[in-house]
């Protein structure tokens, strides 16, 4: 009777086993690793302290799973129709409310230095399938980071269909030319036994950029130099403008008083209560909001009231 019991037990642990294994082989499948996806680069920083301010601000509108399940950027219904089931605006999340931090527009992701040419792709895949289309893009010309990606931004530069990916796969495209930030973005589409598709944002930059879309946090435009002086002395110096007055205004944070609306560049501190599309919300950490941190983003930041 001892080892009946014995036997009865395994056969029950064996098949919770098989109950749970699907669950946890659907989520980890892979994205691009170079150039790092932005999944793949806050997950490097560590979803529990990044580093970069994009990461920052992405961890704080998904949370720290969205960084753990890094491989999980997929829909599972697809059969190729992207265009029709991720809205513009949304294509680095894949539609998915989970990834939302993906689709911040900011001009400071952290991005990989690239040149027109000849380029190597390397994608991460954790969980591979024999038979998968991908499908590699670039933005246009003159694509500004800090609009919403659209489909009508992106252009082909590869398509390799029938694809036996291994845990590391490399595709040679060619980049071409550009200046300043742009993204690469990616399909992967699997053809056999699923309609599963998972899609990646890798940010970029090809350098030379002149937009005001270059973050003046991480980096500079071509700094103009200090204007000289076309003479040491002048026939008739004006006197210095003196100011009208000594004291200059303290910067005022937006009002703690309910009713306020919540801007970007504003200070708000623990307790402050705003307003943001009709909703209260108050603050519970002390913060300058930047853009993508509206109040129902990141709810680490802000409670609804």
């Amino acid at each position: 009777m001892h080892k009946r019991h014995k036997a009865v037990a395994a056969t029950a642990a064996f098949t919770v086993a098989l109950v749970l294994l699907p669950a946890q082989a659907v989520s980890a499948h892979g994205t691009m690793s170079n150039p790092p996806s932005r999944v793949y680069v806050c997950k490097d920083e560590g979803p529990e302290s990044p580093k970069s301010a994009a990461c920052k601000a992405a961890v704080a509108a998904s949370g720290t799973q969205a960084f753990y399940d890094w491989n999980e950027v997929s829909l599972l219904e697809v059969g190729g129709r992207h265009r029709e089931l991720i809205p513009d605006g949304k294509l680095c999340s894949a539609g998915r409310d989970k990834y939302r931090g993906l689709d911040l527009q900011r001009a400071d992701w952290p991005a990989t230095k690239v040149s027109p040419g000849s380029f190597k792709l390397t994608y991460h895949a954790t969980a591979p399938h024999a038979n998968s289309n991908f499908q590699f893009y670039i933005t246009r010309a003159g694509w500004n980071p800090t609009l919403p990606l659209k489909w009508s931004d992106l252009v082909s530069i590869g398509t390799f269909n029938n694809q036996n990916p291994t845990t590391f796969t490399n595709w040679t495209v060619t980049l071409p030319q550009r200046t300043g930030r742009h993204i690469l973005y990616s399909i992967w589409q699997r053809v056999v036994g699923s309609n599963e598709a998972f899609y990646t944002c890798s940010d970029v930059d090809f350098g030379g950029g002149t937009s005001s879309a270059t973050p003046t946090s991480t980096r500079t435009t071509t700094a103009s130099p200090t204007p000289k002086p076309t003479s040491t002395a002048t026939t008739t110096a004006s006197p210095t403008p003196k100011p009208t007055s000594t004291r200059l205004p303290t910067p005022t944070p937006t009002s703690t008083k309910p009713g306020g609306t919540w801007a970007a560049g504003q200070a708000y501190r623990t307790g402050d209560r705003v307003t943001y599309a009709g909703v209260t919300y108050q603050c519970l950490q002390s913060h300058t909001a930047i853009a993508g941190w509206q109040p129902p983003n990141v709810p680490a930041l802000w409670r609804r009231l």
